[in-house]
């Protein structure tokens, strides 16, 4: 009951934040601010899908835009969100409710990188073990559900690929951290199940975060073949089972998408051709 009261207490709040002027979200920030943001931060992973996406995402995502964060508060929302009780709460289970816990703070995180991209304002000895461990979201995900019935959005592979696609981004990220997540990449079309939420457009924005950043095309081509050489030695050891055809679906699915995505936009030609090839011996076009 308690639990319900100060839910309610936090709609209320956040209903009428949506509806005021700057002037008076800089004044209600000043007074209360502190107090809002433990409390969203608190119920980021609500399973009130109103709460969660419709009121404290949207408010994050104001606040951010409207320039409405000190650095300090900026500061405490990286910490928070990018902690073990937050972005890694119960990584590896599903499927539970922990996964809009982890989701939603994959959106904040983005969020919030890409205003430091323009202020600089969040620390090196915050950002840098981030950097690090970056692949592990995608690469330990496995609650791969979008929608959830009576409880909103889900969508944590999506919401781990804009992450990381944000996270590349980043002034101050290193490319020597970005084998690991294409590592996680390469694994995210294996978790037991064949996306049907454009999964695939969010995870190439990954690819196309690293070329953007001038990553090695060449390192990229080892990617895709080492993805595909998955296929010959998940047959080799397991066979032909229900594990192989949806990684293998899923796989294709994701190569086209890029595939097609760097074919439009006329990028890293090399790589375009190592797909293709790929792509017509698995479905074996033209025989």
């Amino acid at each position: 009951m308690m639990e319900a009261h100060l839910n309610m207490n936090l709609k209320e709040t956040l209903q009428s934040f949506s509806t005021m002027t700057l002037h008076e979200r800089q004044a209600m920030m000043k007074d209360k601010g502190e107090w809002l943001l433990q409390e969203m931060m608190i119920h980021i992973g609500s399973t009130d899908a109103e709460l969660r996406d419709h009121l404290i995402y949207r408010t994050f995502i104001n606040l951010l835009s409207d320039n409405l964060l000190s650095t300090q508060q900026l500061q405490f929302l990286f910490e928070t969100a990018t902690s073990d009780n937050s972005l890694y709460l119960h990584i590896g289970e599903a499927p539970t409710d922990s996964v809009f816990t982890r989701s939603f703070s994959a959106l904040l995180i983005a969020g919030l990188l890409a205003k430091d991209a323009e202020m600089l304002v969040l620390k090196d000895d915050e950002l840098q073990p981030f950097f690090k461990k970056i692949g592990r979201y995608l690469l330990l995900e496995q609650d791969t559900r979008g929608y959830v019935q009576d409880k909103g959005w889900a969508h944590s592979i999506s919401h781990g690929a804009d992450l990381a696609a944000m996270t590349i981004k980043h002034p101050k990220f290193d490319l020597q951290y970005a084998p690991s997540i294409l590592h996680a990449l390469k694994l995210a079309t294996w978790k037991g199940t064949v996306y049907v939420n454009d999964e695939e457009e969010r995870l190439i924005n990954i690819v196309d975060a690293l070329l953007q950043q001038n990553y090695s095309e060449k390192a990229l081509i080892e990617f895709v073949e080492q993805a595909f050489d998955k296929f010959e030695m998940h047959l080799m050891t397991q066979g032909y089972n229900e594990s192989f055809f949806s990684g293998r679906t899923c796989t294709l699915n994701f190569m086209k998408t890029l595939y097609f995505s760097l074919k439009m936009n006329n990028k890293a030609p090399q790589l375009q051709n190592t797909i293709y090839g790929q792509v017509a011996k698995w479905l074996k076009l033209g025989d």
